[in-house]
């Protein structure tokens, strides 16, 4: 087989870079993808019910940028979802972020947006020099409120609490002195119409593209002739683990269909204290979708399995850092993505950085 480039994962990464090098260079692509679907960890598909359920976990879009709502607008239409989360927190269900609604209902009295910049001016811990994710919570609102929300909600994600995980994981936790109940505050906020999936399909939907699934590149990579590769899996799978394996969470995902039309009062709903599981999800509500069924997902962080998120500290961070550096020596090889990259990066992200190495690596 002979193509001008290699493409290996057929998530978000993978489908853009396919996309532009196809559709704008008119170059020749080969995608290739381990699993039996295209669109990665945000694959979504019917069930036997058919309702339209996220089998790797909730995926919702939201982007500031412009131009990357109206690339993807090409490939479907966005439905208007706005996400907001509750927390299940001392019997109650309150909003998360932390807002003055939040506080309200937790203490039982009102706040104005001064009276909450004073309670929690009182309770801040001074922490002189941040250096984990127990630092970056405390030092914005205080002891209490780091035990009712983070400490548990942290150890069963992540395996560790929050003293021990490196300070970016928390380092964007909003508090807000308003009412704003939104979880994202960005200017585009919504979920493709008809799923993920089928905006995915459409965007490699092109003459130039040729898609291998159930296909393991290592096992086809010496018969494919190509001018490049990009890779967008994990980094320390490619090179054999030769300097150990970097550490990340998985997570089980354990579906239920009910026979109710509605179960809880938010498509996502946090446990912090409460339970194995950290959340439940209703992808219904997502979709808008009208069924006298419903679908729910509880999740439950475990530390072996498919990875998913990148566990950041120190150790790891030098391991990955010899990884890059091995990977730097490849000249016809682009290491790119979540796990390529071995960071936490949302969809807007993933997106932004493939249209931008389209355009490096073929002046599209």
């Amino acid at each position: 087989m002979k193509t001008d480039y290699l493409i290996i994962g057929a998530g978000l990464s993978g489908a853009t870079l396919a996309e532009r090098f196809a559709t704008v260079s008119d170059k020749k692509v080969i995608i290739v993808d381990s699993r039996n679907h295209i669109a990665g960890n945000c694959y979504d598909c019917y069930n036997d019910d058919g309702i339209l359920i996220q089998t790797y976990g909730p995926h919702i879009f939201h982007t500031s940028s412009e131009v990357v709502w109206k690339y993807l607008g090409q490939f479907t239409e966005w439905n208007e979802y706005v996400h907001r989360v509750i927390a299940n927190v001392n019997g109650m269900e309150v909003y998360l972020p932390i807002n003055i609604d939040t506080m309200e209902k937790l203490y039982g009295r009102t706040f104005t947006a001064e009276e909450l910049e004073e309670y929690f001016a009182k309770r801040r811990i001074r922490v002189d020099s941040i250096s984990n994710s127990r630092d970056v919570i405390v030092s914005q609102v205080g002891e209490e409120l780091y035990e009712l929300f983070f400490r548990n909600y942290t150890k069963k994600q992540w395996g560790v609490y929050p003293e021990e995980l490196d300070a970016q994981v928390t380092r964007r936790l909003p508090v807000r002195f308003n009412r704003d109940t939104r979880y994202f505050t960005d200017t585009y906020q919504g979920i493709p119409r008809h799923g993920y999936t089928k905006m995915v399909e459409n965007m490699l939907n092109h003459k130039n593209i040729r898609i291998l699934l159930n296909t393991d590149y290592k096992e086809v990579i010496d018969d494919i002739e190509f001018d490049k590769a990009f890779y967008t899996g994990p980094i320390d799978d490619f090179f054999d683990y030769k300097f150990g394996k970097l550490p990340y969470r998985s997570i089980d995902f354990r579906m239920e269909t009910l026979d109710i039309e509605q179960y809880q009062n938010a498509a996502v709903v946090n446990f912090p204290n409460e339970y194995d599981f950290t959340r439940i999800t209703e992808f219904k509500q997502f979709y808008f979708q009208k069924h006298h069924k419903t679908v729910i997902c509880y999740e439950y962080p475990k530390p072996d399995g498919d990875p998913y998120y990148p566990i950041p500290n120190d150790d790891s961070h030098k391991v990955y850092l010899r990884y890059r550096e091995e990977a730097g020596k490849l000249d016809r090889f682009v290491f790119t993505g979540r796990l390529a990259e071995y960071s936490y990066l949302n969809m807007d992200q993933v997106v932004q950085r493939s249209i931008d190495l389209a355009v490096k690596n073929c002046c599209c």
